[in-house]
C-alpha cells in the first residue's frame, strides 16, 4: 500500500518569496483553503518542507492496492 499526502494551503503567500508561490503552484494548489492529494515521494516533501508555514499536511492510506 502506497501512503498518499493530504495537502491543504492555509496561509496566504503574500510577501513570501517568488520561488515559495511557484512551489504552492506546483502542488496544485490554487486558493486559501484548496486541499490537494499527492503520492507521497521524497520530491514531493522537498516541496512540502519548502512551504511548511503555508500548508498543512496530512500521511492518509490508499485504499486502492
Amino acid at each position: 500500500m502506497a501512503n498518499k499526502l493530504r495537502i491543504t494551503y492555509v496561509r496566504s503567500a503574500i510577501g513570501y518569496t517568488v520561488r515559495q508561490k511557484q512551489t504552492i503552484r506546483a502542488l496544485g494548489l490554487s486558493r486559501l483553503g484548496a486541499t490537494v492529494e499527492r503520492e507521497d515521494t521524497p520530491v514531493v516533501r522537498g516541496m512540502i518542507n519548502t512551504v511548511r508555514h503555508l500548508v498543512r499536511v496530512e500521511e492518509v492510506k490508499d485504499e486502492t492496492a
